[in-house]
């Protein structure tokens, strides 16, 4: 009588299904296990990961919670004459303060570093400008820098001038 509720099991399920449960079907009592390539790294990474990003979210929200509920956002009162403001005071959030004191730098140096930069790079550009100029001249009048030009550098200059110093103090007048 199985046999029989099999068929009719069989005949009511999809070509599909049935194809399915047929190549399931051993022939043998052995059973085979499959090779599959391992998932260790896999599972490794995924656990790591986990790990170290619980290990820091946990903290930094236990510290947000905390700042939140109870420091809470910033209010505007009157500021004393003599007081003058450091630039994180200026935002609401603790969280933004904090941020901006101790991870950012401050609007006035990033300011400052700017300014440096466009002058050193006006100075590369009058210096381009004086090499541009000298090497047209040179062109124009078909002129060359001649063999015996020694660049000399103030250091060089220096000892120079105190042996020659020195020398006219011994000869003397």
């Amino acid at each position: 009588m199985s046999i029989l509720s099999t068929l009719r099991s069989l005949f009511r399920m999809p070509t599909a299904t049935i194809q399915k449960q047929v190549s399931k079907r051993c022939m043998s009592e052995h059973r085979t296990f499959p090779m599959v390539p391992s998932r260790w790294q896999w599972n490794k990474f995924k656990d790591s990961l986990h790990y170290y990003f619980l290990l820091g979210i946990i903290p930094c929200g236990l510290a947000v919670t905390y700042a939140n509920v109870f420091i809470g956002p910033a209010t505007l009162t009157e500021i004393p004459e003599d007081y003058v403001p450091k630039y994180w005071e200026y935002y609401r959030n603790p969280v933004t303060r904090f941020i901006a004191r101790y991870i950012m730098t401050d609007p006035q140096q990033d300011y400052e570093k700017y300014l440096c930069f466009m002058f050193m790079e006006e100075e590369r550009r009058q210096l381009r400008k004086i090499e541009r100029d000298i090497k047209q001249k040179l062109a124009e009048r078909n002129d060359y820098q001649a063999y015996y030009y020694r660049p000399i550098t103030a250091n060089y200059h220096k000892i120079t001038k105190e042996a020659a110093d020195y020398l006219e103090t011994i000869r003397g007048e």
